[in-house]
């Protein structure tokens, strides 16, 4: 069972699609073309505990400064870079100047490297750290236009300018659906940054990573900035129907919905012979819910007969809580064998908090794949080993020879011994 799927073009698309309202046939296939330049802001901290020297025996900052270098000489042609600096002009103790200090370093769009590094040179570890407001800004500068927008974070220690707590901030930024997404990178982080890292991540599908090291650093900026240009692949809007025999008939795609309290929800899928159906299903809770919940996504055949689930429950505070399922439909001799159709159920056991709407349903994300079936011929281990079938026999003979050996040598010592 698949327990965990990617979120594809995040909750934030997902919220977007939904807003919109808008609707297509259920035989439509996700658009899959990227037609606008794919944006990233670089956001730094530049505050006084940059100076630290913990990282390979140099300072916090001189690490960043190397990572942004290689990052800036190997970004990809297509995208449009900017950097954007939190702590790193107001050198006071004023804390409502300090949480007004970032400033758009160098401007998102087409990148000149000599300009970029020459900026990036320029920077001392100075104040405070306004996440807050740098995400808030930051967001501000890659809103305009179509495409992927990505905000990698790059910070050693916790925001130091609440009440504007920057996982709020983040949950505000998914809210207003502008497909925008925040990965995180903690510089040798305690517990309580981690938390704060992970938790602005999670609330725009992104991605947090603990960073330690200068070559760690360099290869996970590098690989987020590396993803901008990646194909986007846009969600479809569809429209699920109570029973089996009424909901829509989905290609391979991302599809988007939005499902009642304890409502369920159907889906059709044609599986080939030889084929093999991959399903996932993300439901947000975008509003207050109560504290135990779970999602079931069951494949079920036409006359009601139950093939496989994916279940996932929730205890807690979460923005979105996913399952999956495969389903491998055998390969048949006949060539005009017909294809199986498939009915998908996705149900949920969300309850609203008092006071809260339950409509309109809560936001549900349904990712669907129909590939090729695993090959009896490569997928089946001989007597289930696999190619550790090789190393067994060798490990038989060595021992088998060993065994000969020492034989031989102990009937050799005790002809000696005898002859003495």
């Amino acid at each position: 069972m698949i327990t965990r799927k990617r979120l594809a073009a995040g909750v934030c698309a997902l919220l977007a699609a939904l807003a919109a309202g808008i609707a297509f046939p259920g035989g439509a296939v996700a658009d899959e073309t990227q037609t606008a330049a794919p944006k990233v802001e670089l956001v730094l901290d530049v505050s006084g505990s940059m100076r630290t020297r913990d990282i390979d025996g140099d300072s916090r900052m001189a690490a960043a400064k190397q990572a942004f270098n290689e990052v800036l000489d190997a970004t990809p042609q297509e995208v449009q870079l900017g950097i954007r600096t939190l702590g790193a002009n107001y050198r006071g103790d004023d804390r409502k100047e300090g949480c007004k200090d970032t400033a758009q370093l160098y401007p998102v769009g087409p990148l000149n490297r000599t300009d970029a590094k020459t900026a990036v040179a320029t920077l001392q570890p100075t104040g405070w750290t306004p996440i807050g407001p740098a995400l808030l800004k930051a967001a501000d500068d890659l809103n305009a236009g179509d495409g992927t927008r990505r905000i990698v974070l790059i910070t050693d220690g916790e925001d130091t300018c609440q009440p504007l707590d920057p996982c709020e901030v983040a949950r505000e930024i998914a809210a207003k659906g502008v497909g925008l997404t925040i990965d995180t990178l903690g510089l040798v982080p305690d517990a309580k940054t981690r938390d704060q890292l992970s938790c602005i991540a999670d609330a725009t599908g992104g991605t947090y990573t603990d960073v330690r090291h200068k070559e760690q650093l360099s290869g996970r900026v590098g690989q987020l900035v590396d993803r901008a240009a990646d194909p986007v692949v846009t969600p479809v809007a569809t429209e699920g129907a109570a029973q089996c025999e009424k909901a829509p008939t989905l290609k391979s795609g991302l599809f988007t919905d939005r499902e009642e309290f304890g409502q369920q929800r159907w889906y059709k899928v044609d599986v080939d012979p030889g084929k093999e159906l991959r399903a996932s299903v993300s439901v947000a809770d975008d509003r207050a819910v109560g504290p135990n919940y779970g999602v079931l996504l069951r494949a079920v055949t036409v006359h009601g007969r139950e093939i496989v689930r994916g279940e996932a429950a929730g205890t807690g505070r979460t923005d979105v809580i996913s399952t999956g399922l495969r389903y491998p439909k055998a390969d048949s001799d006949d060539d005009n064998a017909p294809a199986e159709t498939v009915c998908l159920q996705v149900t949920n056991s969300f309850s609203a908090a008092a006071g809260v709407k339950t409509t309109p349903g809560l936001p549900l994300e349904l990712t669907v794949d129909v590939v090729d079936g695993p090959s009896g011929h490569h997928d089946v281990a001989s007597f289930g080993l696999g190619r550790g079938w090789w190393l067994l026999g060798t490990l038989v003979l060595i021992g088998f020879l060993a065994g000969l050996l020492w034989g031989w040598l102990s009937r050799w010592r005790v002809a000696v011994w005898r002859t003495n």
